[in-house]
C-alpha cells in the first residue's frame, strides 16, 4: 500500500502544472470584482502595459492611487503627486521592472482580493472607489516594487 502511494504521489509531482488562461483572469477578476469592474479591466491592462512600453510616465501617473508606495534601490518611497512620480520615473523603475510589465501576459496576472499583480507582483492595480457608495470606480497603481 505504501509503495503504491508513494507511486502516486511521485505521479502527481511529476505531472505538469495546469496553465491559467485569459478565462481563468477573467473569472477571478469577476468572482472577486463583479462582472462590471472584471469587464472594465481589459481596457486598463492595455493601458498600463502600452504605457510602460512607450514609456509615458505622465499616463501612468494619472493612474495612480495617490499616495502609494514604490519599492526602489532598496528603499521605499512614498509617491504624493502624479508630479512626484514623473519627475522621478527614471530613478524609481528599473529597466527590468518596465520591460517585464510592458510585456505582461494576461494569463500570467496574479488576482487577489487585494488587487491585480503584474509581473509577479512588480506592479499592483486595485479598484478603487471614487465615493463612499462605490457607484463609479477606476482600476489604480497602488504600488509598484522593483
Amino acid at each position: 500500500m505504501r509503495i503504491l502511494a508513494a507511486i502516486l504521489l511521485l505521479a502527481f509531482a511529476a505531472s505538469p502544472a495546469l496553465a491559467q488562461t485569459d478565462d481563468d483572469v477573467f473569472a477571478a477578476l469577476e468572482g472577486v470584482y463583479g462582472i462590471e469592474a472584471a469587464g472594465n479591466f481589459d481596457a486598463y491592462f492595455t493601458t498600463i502595459t502600452t504605457a510602460f512600453a512607450e514609456g509615458d510616465s505622465q499616463t501612468l501617473a494619472d493612474m495612480g492611487s495617490y499616495p502609494f508606495e514604490v519599492a526602489a534601490n532598496g528603499e521605499l518611497y512614498d509617491i504624493f503627486t502624479p508630479q512626484d512620480f514623473t519627475g522621478n520615473f527614471d530613478a524609481l523603475l528599473l529597466p527590468e521592472t518596465i520591460d517585464a510589465i510592458a510585456n505582461q501576459d494576461y494569463a500570467d496576472l496574479i488576482v487577489t482580493d487585494e488587487g491585480v499583480g503584474f509581473a509577479n507582483g512588480a506592479l499592483w492595480l486595485a479598484n478603487v472607489c471614487s465615493d463612499d457608495s462605490c457607484s463609479t470606480s477606476a482600476w489604480l497603481i497602488t504600488r509598484i516594487n522593483n
